[in-house]
């Protein structure tokens, strides 16, 4: 049986099991290794999002700003971290994931907490301004 839909002719997506090809259901192949995403593109990324990171953290002069770079920065390692795991085929790199996430947690806690008493005392959130932990 011929389907109609000529418009879907090039179009390859699986479904479940099974893959369309041009005109026909056909069982989809038992390794999806043809539609990975190669380690290097994950790691490319992760590089290109810590360095901006860094980046904001050493030039940046608001908490608030440097605050969301060190986040960035955790999330590229986790992204590394969980590209590692997927590609050596252990869950080893997802536990660490987790581990992060669960500082992160804490450290975003801890640290809008610190910001936000800075910001009462201080009246400002520029970095040069807040020296020293005095009031």
């Amino acid at each position: 049986m011929k389907r109609q839909d000529t418009w879907i002719e090039s179009v390859l997506f699986y479904s479940d099991s099974w893959l369309l090809t041009s005109d026909s259901w056909q069982p989809a192949p038992d390794s999806w290794d043809l539609i990975m995403v190669p380690l290097s593109h994950y790691l490319a990324l992760s590089v290109i999002l810590f360095v901006l990171g860094a980046t904001g953290f050493i030039f940046r002069r608001n908490i608030i700003t440097v605050f969301m770079c060190i986040e960035l920065m955790l999330n590229a390692v986790n992204l590394a971290f969980m590209a590692f795991s997927r590609f050596l085929g252990n869950l080893d790199g997802q536990l660490f994931v987790f581990f992060v996430i669960v500082v992160a947690a804490a450290e975003a806690a801890v640290g809008l907490a610190v910001i936000i008493a800075v910001h009462r005392n201080r009246k400002s959130l520029n970095i040069e301004e807040v020296d020293s932990m005095k009031l």
